[in-house]
């Protein structure tokens, strides 16, 4: 489709040539603000370049913002988490500097292992969402799951014979973010399909993991003993652990905020 070129457009044959050509070239952030963008470059005195320089920026922005929210929907986190909103001086055990280092994502680009560990209400998961949110918006691929979740679907993939696709599968993802692993005992089986799925991303991937198990009670969720010292193994060497301590904190804040109407009182 050619669009009719005329000098001295009318402002609404104007906006509405815009607002065609916008949707032809799939513009549509500049399609829906180059009118107040127009308004200020008036207003700001601005050059054609700045103006122009103005209106590619404000679609670029946007179509950032718009693929780091598809990676955090693909992500699949049960709930939004952010690191502004946590809490470290509730939780002193949870170094605020080290966690921002985290941020960065430089552990991601080099593969390394994240372990989170600690009692439940101690911050764990919110941890590793929010940290899995940041890799996201920065562009990398992340996937959360619970491990449970995880191992039941590599036994229904095995049994399907589509085991090799699913773990190929998550293996490509950047990120892997596991939460509750230690809640329940793994037979034999779901653990080797696990130790598969964690040697396939071992030094190409990234793996970060929540547990409220220290890695000695582990024995209780990987039953045989060598094949627990590997998964460890795999998922500390060149890593980070951050143990997150066994005071709950949400626990603290239900009770103080209990309290609070008495003391008033």
């Amino acid at each position: 489709m050619t669009l009719p070129r005329q000098r001295g457009l009318t402002e609404q044959a104007a906006d509405a040539a815009i607002d065609t050509a916008c949707r032809l070239l799939r513009l549509p952030s500049i399609r829906n603000e180059f009118t107040e963008i127009a308004d200020r470059a008036i207003k700001d005195q601005m050059t054609y370049r700045g103006f122009l320089a103005e209106l590619l920026m404000t679609e670029c922005d946007d179509r950032a913002r718009r693929r780091s929210e598809r990676r955090i929907k693909a992500a699949g986190f049960p709930r939004e988490k952010s690191l502004r909103a946590f809490d470290f001086e509730a939780n002193p055990n949870i170094d605020a500097a080290t966690v921002h280092t985290l941020a960065s994502c430089e552990w991601i680009k080099k593969s390394q292992p994240l372990c989170l560990i600690g009692d439940s209400g101690t911050g764990k998961s919110h941890m590793l969402i929010a940290l899995g949110t940041e890799a996201a918006m920065k562009g990398y691929r992340v996937r959360y799951t619970l491990a449970t979740k995880l191992v039941n679907e590599l036994v229904e993939a095995a049994d399907e014979k589509q085991l090799n696709k699913t773990i190929a599968r998550y293996g490509r993802v950047d990120l892997l973010c596991i939460d509750e692993l230690g809640y329940m005992e793994l037979d034999r089986h779901g653990a080797e399909l696990l130790f598969q799925v964690l040697t396939e991303r071992e030094e190409k991937n990234s793996v970060a993991i929540a547990s409220n198990e220290s890695f000695g009670g582990w024995t209780k969720t990987f039953t045989d003993p060598r094949l627990c010292a590997a998964i460890v193994d795999r998922l500390t060497f060149n890593g980070t652990i951050i143990e997150t301590g066994t005071d709950s904190y949400r626990l603290a804040s239900t009770r103080a905020r209990a309290e609070e109407p008495a003391a008033a009182s």
